[in-house]
């Protein structure tokens, strides 16, 4: 099989809270954006006319998705089959009809998992090469920081920041970017359930 030119149209995305399950969004989602954290230096003149290369920490990894739900968020996301809002992700949802999502100072921890693929799967799902293709970005351990409702086109949009550190205090990695595909046979492993010691 021919490596795709480019990766259009359509991509999966999954959420799960830590104990809980993946849930897909792509169903809600327009647009993804992902701002991997710079991993920049400054630069330190000399009196010789030198200069010196100081590193500075790798920032925080931003993840921004367009979206169009119509409730207030997904009830039941440890178990639900589909994403259907948002509110609940930066706040408690009370899990009942009809829904309400109080203001509140929980703060829960998030894996987001962003996949492009020609194979017919979910985005934390493995893909097998040659058969398929697939590039996949995940990042675990983050916090949903803002939630922006908008109905300024006369249509329900809601922009929502993801935020996550490069790494834990352990220095053990939150984000990675892997893909699969070409002539040789390989795997890119599914995901593993979300947990507290368990990042993918």
């Amino acid at each position: 099989m021919a490596i795709p030119d480019t990766w259009s149209e359509v991509a999966k995305i999954c959420i799960a809270a830590q104990s809980g399950v993946d849930v897909p969004f792509e169903a809600i989602t327009e647009t993804v954006d992902i701002d991997i954290g710079d991993k920049d230096f400054d630069v330190i003149s000399t009196l010789s006319g030198g200069r010196l290369v100081k590193f500075s920490p790798q920032e925080p990894t931003t993840i921004t998705l367009e979206a169009y739900p119509v409730a207030a968020g997904t009830e039941g996301l440890a178990s639900a089959t589909a994403g259907t809002g948002f509110f609940d992700l930066m706040n408690t949802l009370d899990n009942t009809q009809p829904i309400v999502v109080l203001a509140d100072r929980t703060r829960t921890k998030y894996r987001m998992c962003i996949m492009w693929t020609d194979a017919n799967v979910d985005a934390e799902a493995q893909v097998i090469a040659p058969t398929n293709f697939a590039t996949r970005v995940v990042a675990a351990d983050g916090y949903f920081t803002s939630v922006k409702p908008s109905f300024t086109d006369g249509v329900l949009k809601f922009t929502v920041t993801f935020k996550v550190p490069p790494f834990d205090s352990s220095g053990t990695a939150y984000v990675k970017v892997e893909s699969v595909g070409g002539a040789t046979t390989a795997t890119l492993t599914a995901l593993a359930s979300y947990t507290s010691t368990v990042k993918y």
